[in-house]
């Protein structure tokens, strides 16, 4: 940045004159002088003579060309002088006035703004070469710098200062138009901007009413579209293990609870009302007797925990019993790594709740507080409220890995109003994309996973662009017309 900085300052003392245009002046001929007016001055020039108006020894004209120099010695400026640097940022184009002083205005941002005053005299934006999509029109006012914008597309700015020392600087965005396209009565599919503070852009489904269904079957893994043939749109749902396709976290089908809760933030609803939370969840296990004893899940344990995911389960000093088809097919010292199609009570070793042997029969029980008739595990929570909320160290998300890679996001959020959102973003992390969406005004939000997860399909076609091969999944968000 400072090495361009230095070639646009240098372009500029090669080529001092500019046209009398660029000064907010008009030219002319007028009996063999060279006139130029305006801005509420007059200035006269007499070929082979010299300066007339004033009659200073002023460096001469070409014409229509003015030197700034003369301009400058004449005090036609009424601001300070700035110097600038500017280059790509990002998907932008950055410019940078180093200023004499605190910057005295006011900071902006938004679309469509075509017309810049800055309150400084900056010839060096003179010499810039702006990127593909993007041209400038500068003109040196004795009120300050005049800057006029056009875009391929929309254009979005941020004109902000900095301190130490004071610069001001103004970024640019020509970015492709936003897209909106009617899929049914109340549903809309959105390709829209979020800016956090660079653009994000996001690929959705807005939703006035409808009917929202999880679905899937769990070990088998598909494309959404093929999960919810008919629907308008299918987005990506919940984790799962993907060596076994068995879900990871709370899914109640129909009032039905095809998997049970892994301890994160899940969406529950009935009918067009929605909630985020972390669900109270009774689990009961039945023993061969009928003996009845309540229990922790997964990664809430408690005395006896029962483990419905894949992976090692238990902890040092207990002991654990493998249970298929209801019945017990082992009992292990924990941990212990539990195998696909199966679930697991875990207890303190030699003490289980009953009198346990292979081959007994071993039932696991559970349900909602209070009852939603359909429910889906995902997480971390992205916004609740109308606040940010992310804090994936509180849901059992042990590795921030892959909760900081940049990669594309796959979310659920409902506005105030109750406008439901099924979306995905372009790469980015989760903790910006909840940025993003209170930007956009969303009230709850919650992460439906990322990378090649992360999918949204709208009449069977793919809409949010991803460089790879969609992935199957074991479930999905299918919203059908009302």
């Amino acid at each position: 940045m400072r090495r361009l900085g230095l070639l646009l300052f240098l372009g500029l003392t090669l080529a001092q004159s500019v046209p009398a245009e660029t000064f907010g002046l008009a030219f002319r001929e007028e009996g063999g002088a060279w006139v130029y007016e305006g801005q509420g001055v007059r200035l006269v020039y007499v070929p082979g003579v010299g300066w007339a108006e004033p009659p200073l020894d002023l460096p001469p004209p070409e014409r229509e060309r003015v030197p700034l120099d003369a301009l400058k010695a004449l005090g036609y400026f009424r601001v300070p002088e700035a110097g600038v640097r500017a280059g790509p940022q990002g998907r932008g184009f950055r410019i940078v006035l180093d200023l004499p002083g605190a910057f005295p205005g006011e900071t902006s941002q938004g679309w469509d703004r075509a017309r810049f005053l800055l309150p400084y005299l900056a010839p060096g934006l003179l010499a810039l070469k702006p990127p593909p999509g993007l041209s400038l029109r500068v003109r040196l006012l004795p009120e300050g710098t005049e800057l006029s914008l056009e875009a391929q597309g929309r254009l979005y700015h941020r004109l902000f200062p900095l301190e130490g020392p004071p610069r001001l600087v103004l970024d640019l965005y020509a970015l492709p138009p936003e897209v909106e396209e009617h899929l049914a009565p109340g549903v809309r599919y959105k390709e829209v901007w979020a800016f956090t503070p660079e653009p994000l852009r996001l690929y959705l489904v807005e939703a006035e009413r409808g009917r929202l269904l999880p679905v899937g079957i769990p070990g088998k893994r598909a494309l959404p579209k093929d999960l919810a043939p008919g629907a308008l749109a299918a987005l990506n749902g919940g984790y799962f293990d993907p060596k076994t396709g068995t879900p990871i976290g709370l899914w109640v089908q129909d009032g039905v609870t095809v998997s049970h809760p892994f301890g994160r933030t899940a969406l529950l609803w009935n009918g067009w009302d929605f909630f985020l939370g972390r669900p109270r969840f009774e689990a009961v296990v039945a023993g061969p007797k009928g003996e009845r004893v309540r229990v922790g899940l997964n990664a809430l344990p408690a005395r006896y925990t029962a483990h419905t995911v894949p992976g090692p389960v238990g902890r040092a000093g207990e002991e654990v019993a493998l249970v298929r088809g209801e019945r017990v097919e082992g009992i292990f010292p924990a941990p212990f790594e539990l195998p696909g199609g199966a679930w697991a009570l875990a207890f303190p070793q030699g003490a289980p709740p009953f009198p346990l042997a292979v081959g007994d029969r071993l039932s696991l029980y559970g349900r909602l507080d209070p009852p939603f008739r359909y429910a889906l595990e995902a997480g971390p929570l992205l916004l609740q409220e109308g606040r940010y909320a992310f804090r994936p160290e509180e849901e059992n998300f042990k590795d921030p890995r892959p909760l900081q890679a940049v990669a594309p996001q796959a979310a659920v959020a409902w506005t105030r109003e109750g406008r439901l959102w099924l979306l995905v973003s372009e790469a980015t992390t989760p903790d910006r994309l909840a940025r993003a969406l209170l930007e956009l005004g969303a009230w709850n939000a919650l992460r439906m996973d990322g990378g090649g997860s992360a999918q949204l399909w709208v009449k069977g076609k793919l809409k949010n662009p991803y460089a790879g091969t969609p992935r199957p999944v074991v479930s999905a968000l299918a919203l059908y017309a009302p």
